[in-house]
């Protein structure tokens, strides 16, 4: 009796004065089902026709932008269904969408309707947004933005472009950022150095898979030799039962467990499951959320470690604005690998970028104290964040 209590009050809770929302699916390919969530901005800068369109899109790939973009990072609600103080629907109308497909509650009705490439990722994108444009015309003149988290993200709708994290660069750096914060010792360095050299030599031969491969067994000698630091936030550990859960079992296993486990708590999928699913009213019976998200990640292996510089080359030349930000505490992407790639940028403005100083941004959260250094030129931002990590949005929650 005192569950159906609580589960009636947390209902309550959900239905009580929520901002105006809408939500539904795409049918972006022959069995393959997108769903998205709209969240209609509603706090005291403006009517929602005055203010941009976000989308945000979860990394993983496997994340969920409906769950954890939404009840963990940026939503009007947290995990708890209490409302946040600090939501960006405060200032712009925000909209999830679980991508790729099989993501969240996104789903298909074969393995075979998976994607296994950004390309296809961004393809099946571009159908959602001109059925989401199409039937919420209010928006055709909203200025739009897209934010993304880890490895995640098509940029620009209008030219169909994406943007993804370049992970080959990052690993190269594992061993120096993690030296230089005394994480490890000289022979730990060497030992992380030479498996994150055999990830670069798999990427320069075009084996992208095998480079997957060796990516997973560059993070194995790293937990190694910091006896189970977080990837997510170097100041943590991982647990003990989270790094038995998976001994011995294959790269892609343990890639999954790293990096989508941490997407999926038990609590996040109990409210997705629960109220959340009961909420939307329109999910299919045999859908599970995150049910899909072994496969969606498995599916795009041959994808990860593919660099697509030229594509960031391409946006800051059409004149997209591009911004980066990175968290200080973050190791799967740190900052050292992401000041790595935009050095490789042909863009013309990359020279006049390198020479500015940084400057400070005051930490909100508590006054006196830097949060943050960017530098900004042209159409091209970067934002070094102090004291977060992987989830930057989460870190400073």
């Amino acid at each position: 009796m005192e569950g159906l209590r609580v589960a009636a009050a947390l209902l309550l809770l959900l239905f009580a004065a929520p901002p105006s929302e809408a939500w539904g699916y795409v049918d972006i390919r022959q069995g393959a089902h997108m769903f998205w969530w709209l969240y209609y901005a509603n706090g005291s800068a403006g009517s929602y026709k005055e203010l941009p369109l976000v989308m945000w899109l979860q990394g993983g790939p496997g994340g969920s932008s409906c769950g954890f973009g939404n009840f963990e990072e940026i939503g009007p609600l947290d995990r708890d269904l209490k409302p946040r103080n600090t939501t960006w629907v405060q200032a712009a109308s925000v909209l999830f969408v679980d991508n790729p497909v099989g993501t969240g509650f996104s789903y298909t009705d074969t393995e075979e309707a998976l994607a296994r490439d950004v390309a296809t990722v961004a393809a099946d994108m571009m159908v959602l947004l001109s059925n989401f444009f199409g039937s919420k015309t209010e928006f055709q003149g909203t200025p739009f933005y897209i934010f993304s988290e880890s490895y995640g993200g098509k940029m620009a709708a209008a030219i169909a472009m994406e943007l993804t994290e370049v992970l080959s660069d990052s690993v190269l750096t594992w061993g120096p950022y993690l030296y230089s914060t005394s994480l490890l010792d000289d022979n730990g360095l060497g030992e992380v150095t030479m498996a994150a050299k055999a990830v670069q030599q798999a990427v320069n031969e075009g084996n992208f898979q095998k480079a997957t491969e060796l990516w997973s067994d560059t993070e194995s000698v790293v937990k190694q030799n910091t006896n189970g630091v977080n990837f997510y936030n170097i100041l943590t550990q991982d647990s003990d039962d989270k790094v038995t859960s998976v001994e011995g079992a294959g790269h892609l296993a343990l890639l999954t467990h790293r990096h989508i486990r941490p997407l999926h708590r038990q609590s996040l999928d109990r409210l997705m499951n629960g109220p959340i699913r009961k909420k939307l009213g329109i999910i299919p019976q045999n859908v599970t959320w995150g049910g899909q998200a072994y496969e969606v990640f498995s599916s795009m292996e041959g994808d990860f470690m593919k660099p697509v510089i030229d594509i960031v080359d391409q946006l800051l030349a059409a004149g997209v604005n591009v911004t980066v930000y990175n968290g200080q505490l973050d190791l799967i992407v740190d900052t050292i690998g992401q000041e790595l790639w935009v050095k490789k940028l042909k863009w013309a403005g990359l020279p006049h970028f390198n020479l500015l100083k940084w400057m400070p941004l005051d930490d909100p959260a508590n006054p006196g104290q830097t949060g943050a250094f960017y530098k900004i030129y042209e159409n091209f931002t970067f934002y070094w964040i102090l004291r977060a990590g992987h989830m930057v949005r989460a870190s400073k929650s």
